[in-house]
């Protein structure tokens, strides 16, 4: 079996063309999972909505317990640390991660930013040791073989790659740095655009959007 992680990251709770106001990028990993289960009903999924309930942002006393060894711990330092170690549990049991990820200013909603920081653990998720020259950083995930669908959503179009604003999309790019620090490089992406256009230019290009989630589905399930 195939285990999904199925994750949520508008600010806006709904399914756009079912809800109004609703989300594209919801709209795009509803259907993901939903073409997944049709084929193979027996895969477990689970989700997680941290559009609607965001992981705590990191912290000084965080920092502080994270890089403290586990031996070393006090207790309250594992009390800061329990949701980032249920987020991290829930990344190492998955083998597919698909993620609903609009754009916000260029970049990732702060709800993701904020689960990415959770996630991106030392002695979890990368290693790091003084002593290791010249580099003492590592990733831990290298070798999990998970593989990651980042469905997005753009107001404006021409954020792909080599696209006339591919260089203004710190969105896909930042979430594909971070999971490669810590071992996860098979990540595939696809989005809506023309949000704030509207009209035919926006309903072709969720059209285009839900053909290239079906055309993953069918690729991952290879």
């Amino acid at each position: 079996m195939t285990k999904i992680l199925h994750i949520d990251a508008s600010a806006r709770p709904g399914l756009s063309g079912i809800d109004p106001h609703g989300s594209h990028t919801r709209r795009l990993s509803a259907r993901f999972v939903a073409r997944w289960r049709a084929s193979r009903p027996e895969d477990p999924i689970e989700y997680l909505d941290v559009g609607q309930s965001p992981p705590a942002p990191v912290t000084g006393p965080w920092i502080n317990a994270a890089f403290t060894k586990l031996e070393a711990r006090e207790p309250w330092m594992h009390e800061v640390l329990a949701e980032s170690d249920r987020l991290v549990d829930q990344l190492l049991a998955a083998d597919v991660v698909v993620v609903g990820l609009p754009m916000y200013n260029f970049s990732v909603p702060a709800q993701f930013k904020a689960y990415i920081d959770n996630i991106v653990r030392v002695g979890r998720t990368f290693g790091f040791d003084r002593a290791q020259s010249p580099v003492p950083y590592w990733p831990l995930l290298s070798e999990a073989g998970k593989r990651v669908v980042l469905l997005g959503s753009r107001g404006d179009f021409g954020y792909g790659d080599s696209q006339r604003i591919a260089h203004l999309n710190h969105a896909e790019a930042s979430v594909r740095t971070a999971l490669g620090y810590i071992g996860i490089t098979e990540v595939f992406d696809a989005a809506v655009e023309y949000d704030e256009f509207g009209g035919p230019l926006l309903s072709r290009s969720i059209e285009q959007a839900e053909n290239a989630v079906d055309q993953l589905v069918d690729r991952l399930m290879k």
